[in-house]
Formats: structure tokens, C-alpha cells, sequence
């Protein structure tokens, strides 16, 4: 119907009851996770390794409820599964002897190794869940949804407020204070996602991911229409509004 959600899905409604009564550890006791066949062949880490383009992967450490950011030197299938692993459907992913959940527990994405490690004074941010939605949610569902999109959001509200709060009181003259002091800010909103809930991230149906691709297209387009002054220049986002209320 052009909704592009599973929510009415038989198989949907099955594994979502089915999160909710067993965990991955009862359903896929073997921790079977054919992504890793797929990247340890696709992906030629190495390369990764040594790219002069700087990769920060966030992981949620289990036992400590810490973000650990991985760089391009430690890439490895099982560090970008455990930066995806959802706990509900998958087993936590084991490295050096310590448990991992999906990044966007604790850092997502993580912003300070943006700021303390790269050239670049320009961060643009690609949101994925919206951050506001017009009124309250009613039904079952939709309040789940929200309470999912605030949880993942709060993370990087969090490390917004905190560059807008570095930006107040970090002194210029000292080179920590500069990287704060000039850091830029922009984000590409797209108002589809305020229309699409959390089931359809499980929706790989073709067209479906074809209309996301082409609504990227055209949010990059509008972002660089109303924007592409600001690049280089100043913040695109208002970051002190993020302080109002504290």
C-alpha cells in the first residue's frame, strides 16, 4: 500500500513475540550469523587498514555499558557486526574477550573522535531516526517506536549538547579549546523518516530500498541548495538551542 511497513506481516508479528519470549541465545544457540562470510569476503580489510580516510566504529561493551570506538586498524567482520548487533536478535559479539552490543547504545554515532582526530572542522550528520515527530504516539506499535528513536537519538543529543556547552567555555587560545571553539555542525533531514516506523528497517524488499536511496538523493540535493554556503564557514544547526532547558 505504498507504506512500506511490516507491521501487519505474519512473520513480522511471529519474530517480534518471538524477541519477546526467547532470546538469540535460545533461538540460534550456534550464533549463526551469515553477514560475516559475507564481509570477511567483500570487504579487503586491509585496504581499510591503510586508507588515509579515518573510519571510527563504535561498539557497546556489555559488561561496562561503555562505547569503544575501533579505527581503521582494527576493523574486522565480527567489530562491524558487533557495531550492529541488535541484543534482541543477535548473540553479543565477542572481542578480545569482551561482550558487545550495537554502538548506538553509547555512541551514536560517537562525535569526539571527529573532533580531536580529523582535519575536517565540518561534521555533517546523516540522521536515520527522526528526531521529532508531530504529536504524541497513541498505539501500542507507534509507542514502542518512539520510545526506541528517543533511546538511540538521547545519545546524540547528548554529545551535541556537550560541543555546544565546549563551545561556551573552552578557551581558544589553547589548541583543545580551538578544536571546540571551530568545530561545524550540519544535519540532512529527510521528512520520511517521520513516515517510516520501526519495522520497515527490516523491510529489504527492492523497490523499498531503491525509494530510500533516491529520497537520500534528493535530501542531499536540498541540504546542498539551502547549505552548501555554510560549509567551511559556520554551523548549519543552531547547537545552543540543544542547551535551552538545562
Amino acid at each position: 500500500m505504498g507504506r512500506w511497513t511490516l507491521d501487519s506481516s505474519p512473520t513480522f508479528i511471529a519474530m517480534d513475540l518471538m524477541a519477546r519470549l526467547f532470546s538469540p541465545y535460545d533461538l540460534n544457540p550456534g550464533g549463526v550469523n551469515p553477514l560475516r562470510d559475507i564481509l570477511a569476503e567483500c570487504v579487503d580489510f586491509s585496504r581499510v587498514a591503510n586508507s588515509p580516510i579515518k573510519l571510527f566504529v563504535t561498539a557497546t561493551n556489555v559488561r561496562t555499558g561503555r562505547g569503544h570506538v575501533f579505527r581503521n586498524g582494527d576493523l574486522t567482520p565480527d567489530v562491524l557486526l558487533a557495531s550492529a548487533c541488535l541484543p534482541t536478535l543477535f548473540q553479543a559479539i565477542e572481542i578480545d574477550g569482551e561482550a558487545y552490543w550495537d554502538g548506538g547504545f553509547a555512541g551514536n554515532p560517537t562525535i569526539t573522535p571527529l573532533i580531536r582526530e580529523c582535519a575536517s572542522r565540518d561534521t555533517i550528520l546523516v540522521p536515520i531516526n527522526p528526531l521529532e515527530r508531530p504529536g504524541p504516539p497513541r498505539g501500542a506499535r507507534e509507542i514502542l517506536d518512539r520510545v526506541n528513536e528517543v533511546s538511540f537519538n538521547a545519545v546524540t543529543l547528548k554529545e551535541l549538547k556537550m560541543i555546544a556547552l565546549m563551545r561556551q567555555v573552552a578557551d581558544p587560545g589553547t589548541t583543545e579549546g580551538a578544536l571546540w571553539a571551530g568545530m561545524r555542525v550540519h544535519m540532512v533531514g529527510n521528512p520520511i523518516m517521520t513516515e517510516l516506523g520501526y519495522s520497515s528497517k527490516l523491510n529489504a524488499e527492492w523497490a523499498f530500498l531503491s525509494m530510500l536511496r533516491d529520497e537520500g538523493h534528493r535530501a542531499a540535493e536540498t541540504f546542498l541548495a539551502e547549505n552548501a554556503d555554510n560549509l567551511g564557514k559556520r554551523s548549519s544547526i543552531d547547537l545552543d538551542r540543544l542547551l535551552e532547558g538545562l
